[in-house]
C-alpha cells in the first residue's frame, strides 16, 4: 500500500503522532495467524495478566481495553458509586480532553482542583471532599491524578503517597491516569508499581498508546475487592475488542520486556535535549521538564510560522502580553536531528520578529 502521508514530516505536536516501535509491530505480526479464543481468553492476554503482576503486586487484576479515554473511563466507573464524583486536577485531560466521557458514559460529575505546575495539593483533595459532604452535593468517590501530568511534570514519591494517604483517610479511592506512566517512572528512576500500587494507588490507566504502541491500554486494579464489577464494565464502555490478542500483545511488547523503559527513557532524554536547545535560543522555558514534555513562551507570530514548518501546539494562547505558551512533546523516535532541525527553524523564526 502507498503511504498517504508524508514519513519525512516529524515535530513534537504529540506522542500521539509518532508511529508504533518495531517491536511492537513485530509482536502484531507474531500474533496473527490461526484461530484463538477471542474477547479476552487468548494466550497473549494471560501472559499480559501476569506480566502486570510483576509490576503492580500479584493480587492486581486487569482489563484491556482500547483508548486512554476509555480506560479512564472504565477505571472510575469501577471505582465509584453512580451518585459520587471524581476530584481531578484543573489541568486533567478526564476534565477537558474527554469530551465530558466520564459524564457521558458514567454519569459521573468531576470536580477541579486548583494546581501548581499540574500537580494536587493534598490540602485542597481534603477541602474539597469535607466540601462536598452534602445531601446537596455529590460526595466524593474518587481523586484521579494524572502522572506524568498534562504540564510535564512528576508527582515524586512523597508526593503522591501524601495525597493517597489522605484521600483513603477520607474514604476516597485514588486512581492515575497513567498514560504516560512509564515517562514518569523512568524518570524518578522506579518502577511502574513504585509509583502507583505499591503507594496504595487502587486503580492504573496504564498506556501503551503514547510510548510506541498503536492502540494499546489496560486498567490496572490493586485487587479483585477494590473495583468487583471492572470485568462487567468494560463492554457497556464500548472498550471491548473481540479481537483482544493484538492489543495485549502490543502491551506484552512493552511491559513484557523492557521495552517500555527503553522508549520512555529515550523519549525523556530527548526532551532533556530539547529543552536546552530551547533555551540556548533564548527563549524561556514556563514548566520544569521531568518527563518528555517542554513548555516555553514564544511570541505568537513566532510560534505559528515555526509550527507551521514543525509541528507542535499552542497549550495557552493567552499566556502572557509578551507571548503564548506551546507544548513540545518528545517521542520514542525523536533524534538528534529532530532536535537541532526545530533549534534551527526557531532560531531563524525569533531572528524574523
Amino acid at each position: 500500500m502507498i503511504p498517504l502521508h508524508d514519513p519525512a514530516v516529524r515535530g513534537f505536536a504529540s506522542d500521539n503522532a509518532a508511529g508504533m516501535h518495531p517491536e511492537v509491530l513485530a509482536a502484531l505480526s507474531s500474533a496473527n495467524g490461526g484461530h484463538v479464543v477471542s474477547y479476552g481468553g487468548d494466550p497473549y492476554t494471560l501472559a499480559l495478566q501476569e506480566s502486570l503482576r510483576g509490576h503492580f503486586g500479584p493480587d492486581v487484576v486487569s482489563a484491556v481495553v482500547l483508548t486512554g479515554t476509555g480506560a479512564n473511563v472504565t477505571a472510575l466507573q469501577a471505582l465509584t458509586q453512580r451518585w459520587e464524583s471524581v476530584l481531578s486536577s484543573d489541568q486533567a485531560h478526564v476534565l477537558h480532553d474527554e469530551a465530558g466521557g466520564l459524564e457521558h458514559v458514567g454519569g459521573t460529575k468531576v470536580i477541579a482542583l486548583p494546581t501548581r505546575d499540574g500537580l494536587v495539593d493534598p490540602a485542597d483533595v481534603e477541602r474539597a471532599v469535607r466540601a462536598a459532604d452534602s445531601l446537596m452535593r455529590a460526595p466524593v468517590g474518587a481523586l484521579t491524578l494524572t502522572q506524568s501530568t498534562e504540564l510535564g511534570t512528576a508527582y515524586s514519591l512523597e508526593h503522591l503517597s501524601d495525597l493517597v494517604a489522605v484521600a483513603h483517610r477520607l474514604g476516597v479511592r485514588v486512581h492515575v491516569d497513567g498514560a504516560r506512566l512509564s515517562n514518569a517512572a523512568v524518570s524518578l528512576g522506579v518502577g511502574l508499581g513504585e509509583t502507583t500500587t505499591a503507594l496504595g494507588v487502587d486503580a492504573v490507566s496504564l498506556g501503551g498508546t503514547k510510548n510506541g504502541g498503536g492502540f494499546a491500554e489496560v486498567v490496572v486494579v490493586r485487587d479483585a475487592a477494590t473495583a468487583p464489577g471492572l470485568a462487567r464494565l468494560v463492554k457497556p464502555s464500548m472498550q471491548q475488542s473481540s479481537k483482544t490478542r493484538f492489543v495485549s500483545a502490543q502491551l506484552l511488547a512493552l511491559f513484557g520486556t523492557d521495552l517500555w523503559q527503553r522508549t520512555a527513557a529515550t523519549a525523556n532524554a530527548a526532551a532533556a535535549r530539547l529543552a536546552a536547545a530551547v533555551t540556548a535560543t533564548g527563549v524561556v522555558l514556563t514548566r520544569p521538564v521531568q518527563a518528555n514534555a517542554v513548555f516555553a513562551e514564544l511570541p505568537a507570530a513566532v510560534a505559528a510560522r515555526a509550527a507551521a514548518r514543525v509541528p507542535f501546539h499552542v497549550w495557552d494562547p493567552e499566556y502572557s502580553e509578551k507571548g503564548v505558551e506551546v507544548r513540545l512533546v518528545a517521542s520514542f523516535d525523536t533524534t538528534d536531528g529532530d532536535v537541532e532541525n526545530f533549534a534551527a527553524v526557531l532560531t531563524e523564526e525569533l531572528a524574523r520578529d
